[in-house]
């Protein structure tokens, strides 16, 4: 369920990422967390989304959205950047990218297949976990060639 704040936030942040050239592809809010977390996709029309897109909006997003005072309690907000075709390396980019459709590439075949697509849960040190529809499937590292961020739709 979206959160009510939604809207007006999302409103704020397109404001923001408009004079920056840039283009708000989702606004989640994770009131789970502690403190709540707020993450902000962009996408630049223009070129890949880079860091230092991300940067720039959060520079400008954040004290826009502390004058506007929506959220009462602290949160962390975060930039992201849902790349086309962009493999993930490192345990910040799986924890980032955590909730993302990502396709999972093998060196062998896992359960008769070598190419897995759902939403990604985890990594550890021995398997990759992502949710196919509700169903979970934990894909073995020394197997995963690839986790690439599936195409937004």
């Amino acid at each position: 369920m979206s959160h009510p704040l939604i809207p007006q936030i999302f409103q704020i942040a397109e404001e923001v990422a408009s004079p920056l050239g840039l283009e708000v592809v989702d606004v989640v809010l994770h009131t789970n967390k502690n403190p709540v977390v707020l993450r902000v996709d962009i996408r630049n029309p223009d070129q890949n989304t880079g860091l230092d897109d991300c940067e720039r909006m959060s520079r400008s997003l954040e004290p826009t959205l502390d004058a506007a005072d929506l959220i009462p309690h602290a949160y962390v907000l975060e930039i992201s950047s849902p790349g086309a075709e962009r493999q993930l390396q490192g345990d910040r980019e799986f924890v980032a990218f955590r909730g993302f459709m990502v396709t999972v590439g093998t060196t062998d075949l896992h359960e008769g297949k070598q190419s897995w697509s759902g939403h990604l849960m985890s990594r550890n040190e021995t398997h990759v976990t992502i949710s196919i529809k509700g169903r979970i499937v934990n894909i073995p590292r020394e197997l995963v060639d690839r986790v690439e961020l599936s195409k937004m739709e």
